[in-house]
């Protein structure tokens, strides 16, 4: 089974969505045979950083609303990472264009390191307060996951990835993904945002049960056997 996940690094849902589905992915009995592969997405990919712009003050900005609302927006969403087991830190996060951050991942993917880098950035940005728009910052990480961080520099100062990119998004329009998380199960079934573990788990367990062979009751017909009997 092949789950394709369109998310971005700036989105708190997408982190706390990655916890659902890798909650009901623990209690699914088919978790060894699910193929999960990231794609990107970019909510703003116009965003500039701007030196010293809380992310309370960002958010204010876009939702028309003073810097004191825009925290206690990101209060109540600190609240809801919690019940996940996430700890977001608002005070500290630094908003910043997630384009870089997305070839790095893809970097990372072509290594088989696409998940755990996935995760290294998310606490990076949401728990750590680090500049996942930053280039040395992406090296670092890099190198706690084992890549050559020379070699992730050196790759990220040219285009590298940035086609793999476009395309992921570029399917995301395909697929009729307009926000993420959003969960495309074998090409069939589409779960769109954080949705509770339950909801991951029942469409797991439909998507298995639409791969197994179907079985028509009644008599034996002619066959051959393993053993070569006939």
């Amino acid at each position: 089974m092949k789950v394709e996940i369109w998310s971005d690094i700036m989105c708190p849902f997408c982190y706390i969505g990655k916890r659902k589905f890798e909650n009901a992915l623990q209690q699914f009995a088919g978790r060894e045979t699910v193929e999960v592969q990231w794609r990107s997405f970019e909510l703003d990919p116009n965003m500039q950083t701007v030196p010293g712009q809380s992310i309370h003050e960002l958010l204010a900005a876009r939702k028309g609303v003073s810097v004191e609302q825009g925290k206690q927006m990101n209060d109540h969403m600190a609240v809801i990472a919690a019940e996940v087991g996430l700890h977001y830190d608002f005070d500290r996060m630094i908003p910043t264009n997630t384009f870089l951050a997305h070839r790095f991942l893809h970097l990372a993917a072509a290594h088989g390191l696409q998940d755990a880098a996935e995760e290294r950035v998310f606490a990076a940005y949401f728990v750590e307060g680090k500049n996942v728009g930053d280039l040395n910052t992406l090296a670092q990480l890099g190198a706690e996951l084992g890549l050559d961080a020379m070699e992730v520099t050196r790759l990220l100062e040219t285009e590298a990835y940035a086609q793999q990119v476009r395309l992921d998004e570029y399917e995301a329009q395909q697929v009729g993904a307009r926000g993420v998380p959003f969960f495309v199960f074998n090409n069939k079934y589409a779960v769109s945002g954080a949705q509770p573990s339950e909801l991951f788990l029942e469409v797991l367990q439909k998507v298995q049960s639409e791969e197994q062979p179907v079985v028509v009751a009644g008599a034996e017909g002619a066959a051959c056997d393993v053993d070569g009997a006939c």
